[in-house]
């Protein structure tokens, strides 16, 4: 009867009555702050606090109100650590994320939660980019620090997460475990594998945001990148710490260009990272066969964020790949990284700012948006010899709306990156693959990443393409043309054609030095069109066994002397005279 009492009194004013096990007795302002949470929680007027001590938890404190426990206590965080048996490495990742239970300035609670994004007061010392722990286990990052509240990004357990859960800090920023053995696997932005082969032993930690090198700590992009793709290689060539922007509109070959750069570094020492943001799942699967089966996984991680992700992971992902670029880059190897794609990325972002109410600006896109991808680009780079000399290639991918460079992302990629490789539907659809546009198309590093072999070979390519662009217009509306236009239309033919190349058939610089010559020289223009991918790869193929070694002196020294040039011309008279063996 008077336990009833007791509890109609209670409920009728607002008092509740919690239970409170810490490990050492507790300060005064502690338990004040702890009155003021559970006011918040419960809409109390008055909280009563029953205290007691209970070293066996051994840090923290665990509170009970009723049927509801929150656990805050380093025996729960301990017994967290050593659940389902973990392997020594995730024990020590463990580890080092532990920190003793939350203080008074270390606990929060949530007060607004949506769509992966929540809200939390009470948390007054948190900073951004760390992470936190929520009761029920999720874990998130500080996305926004306001007066009063914060805004946290959950990367799993949203489902589990409302109003009133109980948040603490870690004191830890947000990172991803790095090591070799990643290489070959498919991981989450979090480091943790998805592709079904077990755990993967991680030597180091490292944050996914961080500085960008310094001005003084870099040095010039000087050393060639080579992709494997004609079209890009002998124009807009590549250099190890380069960013080089991929872009056009969907469906034109953005990703088999990446791919094909990816296949093209195998045996030349460059480590390659594909990250893939809001992807299909399909579409990634795809991607990961095709390295697969053509031995690139061998050097490769797949760090994949699916459209089913949430827009936290999808946000993390680039910067994610690039911290587990960074370990390589710091061991002094070259590393290539594919983000695949930014418009994703900044789609994500957008959808996360929305939902932590910041003004939104053109195309509903938040105000640093700019500085979204201008410090994650800003990592790529080739660091100075005396600090290992290690580098990171970025090859960005862009989505554009009908060929729309000026729309607001493109525009934003374009000034932060050195160059970039337009394709264009047009050409895609006409059977000219890679579509390179060759004239909004523009390495800014240009010739300083490129061999003097490819330079010799390819000096008129350019305006020789645009000529040819020129004149086929105007020919079009002349029936009767002079053998010289005549002549200038076929060289132009002969070339459009030889930039052609099918998907995972990356060149080599030499033979692309090789192809480019009989380009220059004309010739390949007396070849019918349907027979000069064939005829051409039979003649290097021959070529290449000619025991003079005139390939492989190229490849060695990088440059084409005068008679290697004559060298290679006698030879393709020979063999395009129906002399098979005539190549000496």
């Amino acid at each position: 009867m008077a336990s009833e009492f007791s509890r109609e009194f209670f409920a009728s004013n607002r008092i509740v009555k919690a239970g409170l096990r810490a490990a050492r007795q507790p300060r005064e302002e502690d338990l004040t702050r702890i009155k003021k949470e559970v006011q918040k929680l419960y809409d109390a007027t008055e909280v009563l606090l029953d205290v007691t001590v209970d070293e066996s938890l051994l840090s923290g404190y665990v509170l009970q109100i009723g049927d509801r426990i929150f656990d805050n206590s380093g025996r729960h965080q301990l017994d967290q650590m050593m659940a389902g048996k973990p392997s020594l490495a995730t024990l020590k990742t463990r580890i080092e994320d532990y920190k003793p239970a939350a203080t008074s300035a270390e606990g929060g609670v949530v007060i607004a939660s949506a769509d992966g994004i929540v809200q939390v007061e009470g948390m007054d010392k948190a900073v951004y980019g760390e992470i936190v722990t929520f009761e029920n286990g999720a874990k998130g990052m500080v996305e926004s620090v306001e007066p009063g509240k914060l805004g946290i990004m959950l990367f799993d357990g949203a489902e589990t997460v409302g109003v009133g859960t109980l948040v603490t800090r870690s004191g830890k920023r947000a990172g991803i475990p790095v090591g070799d053995a990643f290489l070959g696997r498919v991981i989450d932005p979090l480091g943790e594998p998805i592709d079904g082969k077990g755990p993967i032993e991680a030597t180091g930690y490292n944050p996914i945001e961080k500085q960008a090198p310094g001005i003084l700590e870099r040095q010039s992009v000087d050393t060639p990148l080579h992709t494997g793709i004609l079209a890009i290689d002998s124009m807009f060539p590549i250099g190890r710490g380069q960013r080089e922007l991929i872009i056009g509109d969907r469906q034109t070959g953005k990703t088999s260009i990446a791919t094909d750069a990816i296949l093209n570094q195998k045996d030349t020492g460059v480590l390659c990272i594909y990250v893939a943001i809001g992807q299909k799942a399909s579409s990634i699967a795809r991607v990961a066969g095709d390295l697969k089966k053509h031995g690139a996984m061998d050097y490769t991680t797949i760090v994949a964020a699916t459209a089913s992700d949430s827009a936290p992971l999808q946000y993390i992902a680039p910067y994610a790949g690039t911290a587990l670029a960074e370990y390589f880059m710091a061991q002094g190897k070259s590393v290539l990284i594919v983000y695949d794609d930014l418009s994703k990325h900044a789609v994500a972002y957008r959808a996360i700012s929305l939902l932590l109410r910041r003004s939104p600006g053109r195309e509903a896109y938040p105000g640093d948006v700019f500085y979204l991808h201008s410090r994650l680009l800003e990592r790529s780079c080739r660091m100075r010899d005396d600090l290992g000399g290690g580098s990171i290639t970025a090859l960005p991918i862009v989505e554009t709306q009908a060929g729309d460079v000026s729309a607001y992302i493109p525009t934003n990629v374009i000034s932060i990156t050195d160059g970039q490789i337009f394709l264009e539907s047009g050409l895609f659809n006409a059977g000219n693959r890679p579509a390179v546009n060759v004239g909004l198309s523009v390495s800014r590093v240009g010739g300083a990443a490129q061999t003097k072999a490819m330079k010799k070979a390819n000096a008129n390519l350019r305006i020789e393409l645009a000529q040819y662009k020129d004149m086929e217009s105007f020919a079009q509306f002349s029936s009767d043309l002079d053998a010289e236009t005549r002549r200038q239309l076929e060289h132009g033919k002969a070339l459009m054609e030889m930039l052609k190349q099918p998907l995972y058939q990356p060149k080599s610089d030499a033979e692309q030095v090789v192809i480019l010559t009989l380009a220059a020289h004309g010739a390949l223009d007396e070849i019918p069109t349907a027979e000069q991918r064939a005829k051409t790869a039979a003649f290097v193929r021959q070529f290449r066994a000619d025991v003079s070694g005139t390939m492989d002196a190229i490849a060695a020294t990088g440059k084409l002397t005068p008679e290697q040039a004559d060298a290679i011309l006698s030879a393709w008279k020979a063999f395009a005279g129906g002399d098979s063996h005539a190549v000496h």
